[in-house]
């Protein structure tokens, strides 16, 4: 699984959910004369037009500034699109992952909210990041009961609008694919079932990508989220 010496091969999709609009975004960007690629998922809170334009830019921006100023700046660039003080409400609002890729580098990670980062070594996926919800700080400080977190899991604590240097977090991985998911992928399939995917599509990333949105189905209520998901393939 080496993909051509030098190039970062990437790839995304997303698939409207059960509402009326796709409020998930995703965003690829190469800059020109370099090898590096920045990559970016956002997920809009919420579902109407506003939202969705929102994503939409947002990834953009995530990825392109990303690319040029590392991955937390690009988290930050794209938070400004919507930041207000304390006290206001804001709307549109989302949670966001980025990730720089560059052949011969670690890559790094920068992310906010509940969209994730996994790292693949060419056995084992792993979660690269940390969901910023009440249900994870539970689990990591609480000692509370698991079905208590798992009940929180969809308070988030940290949003664009409320982003900061503080509140966006940062890695470096080193795993040969790296995959970005907004919670519509990883809430619905779980972690056994992305490794099975990764396993069976591990050298190509748009099947991939296709494989992990197509993969979503609707729950018991008939309520299916919006899914998507970013594949980044870096080598060995």
């Amino acid at each position: 699984m080496t993909p051509n010496a030098g190039v970062i091969r990437a790839a995304k999709a997303s698939r409207r959910g059960v509402r009326d609009h796709n409020a998930d975004a995703a965003a690829i960007h190469l800059v020109p004369d370099t090898a590096v690629v920045g990559a970016a998922v956002v997920d809009g809170i919420g579902s109407n037009p506003e939202v969705a334009r929102f994503a939409d830019i947002a990834a953009e921006v995530a990825a392109r500034v990303g690319a040029r100023k590392t991955a937390t700046l690009g988290i930050l660039a794209a938070a400004e699109l919507v930041g207000a003080p304390a006290a206001a409400s804001i709307s549109p609002d989302g949670v966001a992952v980025v990730a720089i890729a560059e052949p011969g580098s670690d890559t790094s990670i920068a992310w906010t909210g509940d969209a994730r980062v996994y790292g693949w070594d060419g056995a084992v996926l792993r979660q690269r990041s940390t969901d910023h919800t009440v249900g994870q700080y539970l689990r990591i400080n609480g000692g509370v009961a698991i079905e208590l977190a798992e009940a929180h899991d969809n308070w988030i604590r940290a949003t664009l609008g409320r982003s900061s240097i503080a509140t966006v977090h940062f890695a470096e991985v080193e795993d040969q694919l790296v995959l970005l998911t907004s919670d519509g992928v990883h809430d619905t399939l779980g972690h056994e079932q992305l490794q099975k995917l990764v396993e069976a599509h591990a050298d190509d990333p748009q099947a991939l990508a296709d494989a992990l949105v197509a993969a979503v189905e609707a729950d018991g209520d008939g309520y299916r989220d919006d899914a998507t998901a970013v594949v980044l393939l870096v080598g060995a």
